[in-house]
């Protein structure tokens, strides 16, 4: 168990409000309010070099995904910032980028706090993003055994993109991915009537999957040729199994990952036509528990690490 892990299961023992879901969900839903709050930090979430205008934006971006997975409308924002180094000028063009983001996404800024940091700490930002939803939003445990598994988008290309702004050669199209997700707001709501459980895919396709069903108490079979690639992706790093394991676990994606009755199916295809969006069937669960995975070749070995997971001893 990782460090992280073992003081959350700590915090379970103060945080016993029924809005806070147990601290299993990645918002807490009051009444017809959602909340949620993520952290980025310098050489952690984003690279030292990254533009800070695109911090800001993955700052951003990365609290409504988790308002998309509840199917909620974003009303407003607390910021956070610990700011370290000197560089005034880093500090004003992070700000234009927040500006930008908030605008683009019709996002107030309502309030916060700044502090300064030691010399020599990384950047740490935090945002608390409220959003306006559902009391019934769809937590992650929601999935039954009978149910099958979709996600939005394509996987692996901010993984990618990562990789290439760390100096791996590859088209830097794929950077942005990592840089600047987009957090699927109109298909969120769209999808939560229909969802037994949705959360967004921040640390990878497999291992938030797999977090999905143990969650809900039911096992989970997944099928890797069906996992979504784009064609940037696949020119670029290919498609046989490795490729798509490499994609499966690699994170940063913010594709929302959604359980539905199989009867929903047809409803779902025609959100996908609706919304001009790709909605892929990736899975199926099961009574038993545990993950396993196949693709056209039998079953696949499962990766020692299934996704990215936190100061992991």
């Amino acid at each position: 168990m990782s460090r992280e892990s073992a003081f959350i299961d700590r915090l379970r023992e103060i945080a016993t409000h029924p809005a806070a879901r147990g601290l299993r969900d990645d918002a807490a839903v009051l009444g017809g309010l959602v909340l949620t709050h993520d952290m980025i930090v310098e050489g952690v979430h984003f690279l030292p070099h990254d533009p800070p205008e695109d911090v800001a934006w993955k700052l951003v971006a990365t609290n409504l995904s988790d308002l998309a997975a509840k199917g909620a409308r974003p009303v407003g924002a607390l910021l956070g910032c610990g700011l370290g180094g000197a560089d005034e000028d880093w500090d004003y063009m992070f700000l234009s980028g927040l500006k930008t983001a908030c605008e683009r996404f019709a996002l107030p800024l309502l309030g916060g706090d700044t502090v300064s940091m030691p010399r020599g700490a990384p950047r740490t930002f935090g945002l608390t993003a409220l959003g306006a939803g559902s009391p019934d939003a769809p937590a992650r445990d929601g999935a039954g055994p009978d149910d099958i598994l979709w996600v939005t988008g394509t996987i692996g290309d901010a993984g990618l993109g990562l990789a290439i702004a760390q100096g791996e050669d590859g088209p830097r199209a794929l950077i942005d991915r990592y840089r600047r997700p987009e957090p699927r707001l109109e298909a969120g709501r769209a999808i939560a009537p229909l969802a037994h459980a949705m959360m967004d895919v921040s640390d990878g396709l497999l291992i938030d999957a797999s977090r999905m069903a143990e969650a809900s108490g039911v096992g989970l079979n997944m099928d890797l040729d069906a996992v979504p690639l784009s064609a940037l992706a696949i020119g670029h790093a290919g498609e046989d199994r490795a490729a798509r394991l490499r994609a499966a676990t690699a994170g940063d994606d913010y594709e929302l990952l959604f359980a539905t009755p199989a009867t929903a199916a047809e409803d779902i295809l025609r959100l996908r036509q609706d919304l001009g969006l790709r909605i892929t069937l990736v899975g199926r669960f099961r009574l038993w528990p545990g993950l396993s995975v196949h693709d056209v070749e039998g079953m696949v070995p499962l990766p020692r690490r299934l996704g990215y997971e936190h100061d992991r001893r």
